[in-house]
């Protein structure tokens, strides 16, 4: 009689999570995932560009020489900010609220805390900040694609907002055949993006980096959805990685 194979239990244990980022991640992240038994796969569904007219850029440096409120709600604009005024060798007298996370740390990289006057998680929790220290006029710089609460609010309590785009977003959708555990999100552009050409099977879990990124998740899917506490890319991925095997 022949022996029949000796067939193996599966253990749930031992299954590799796969998760997909939209945004490009660190070699360390993805290194400590693998060690964790997690496959982290990334691919870019936008792309970001500098838009910076003359006159952007002359009241840029125009600004880097006097005390102003600077707000950031991305770190694109952080960037294309801190390119222009690099070569300036000044650390402008800012008084600056910014998101946390990514965000925050890249506004750090040039001005020491005392300039930071304010982070949140969202533009919301930002604008609240605002309005509570008594600011009467800022100067936001943003992205063509930008979310209309800040503004909007900021605005509603008669405070001047001084609107500079200093980047612009594009859309650059594409095809995922493999299916996927988790699914980090990190603007809703992205989110947009990702739909605009994908669907979602019910048993992906969908993380993401905020409320705005979360609300704009919504319209498109009835998925789960986890948020992360804070907008921290690193955070974000730490969040799934543990979610997906607490649930696995």
């Amino acid at each position: 009689m022949e022996d029949k194979p000796l067939q193996i239990p599966y253990n749930m244990k031992d299954k590799i999570i796969h998760i997909l980022s939209t945004r490009p991640l660190s070699e360390a992240l993805i290194t400590t995932a693998v060690k964790q038994n997690v496959r982290l796969d990334t691919a870019t569904f936008i792309c970001v560009q500098k838009m910076i007219s003359t006159e952007t850029a002359n009241k840029i440096k125009e600004l880097a020489l006097s005390k102003a409120t600077i707000v950031f709600t991305s770190m694109n604009a952080v960037e294309m900010v801190t390119e222009i005024i690099s070569p300036m060798n000044v650390i402008p007298d800012w008084e600056i609220y910014c998101m946390g996370g990514t965000t925050l740390s890249l506004v750090k990289n040039t001005w020491p805390d005392k300039h930071i006057k304010g982070t949140a998680k969202n533009a919301a929790e930002l604008a609240d900040k605002i309005i509570a220290d008594k600011v009467e006029n800022i100067h936001f710089f943003c992205g063509n694609i930008r979310r209309e609460e800040l503004p909007a609010i900021l605005k509603n309590e008669k405070i001047q907002v001084n609107e500079w785009v200093v980047y612009k977003t594009l859309l650059t959708p594409s095809i995922i055949e493999k299916v996927y555990d988790g699914i980090l999100f990190f603007s809703p552009s992205a989110v947009e993006s990702f739909f605009s050409a994908n669907k979602t099977i019910e048993k992906t879990v969908l993380f993401s980096i905020g409320t705005t990124t979360e609300a704009t998740l919504k319209k498109f899917t009835t998925n789960p959805i986890v948020t992360s506490d804070f907008p921290d890319k690193e955070q974000l991925v730490n969040k799934a990685i543990h979610y997906l095997q607490s649930n696995k």
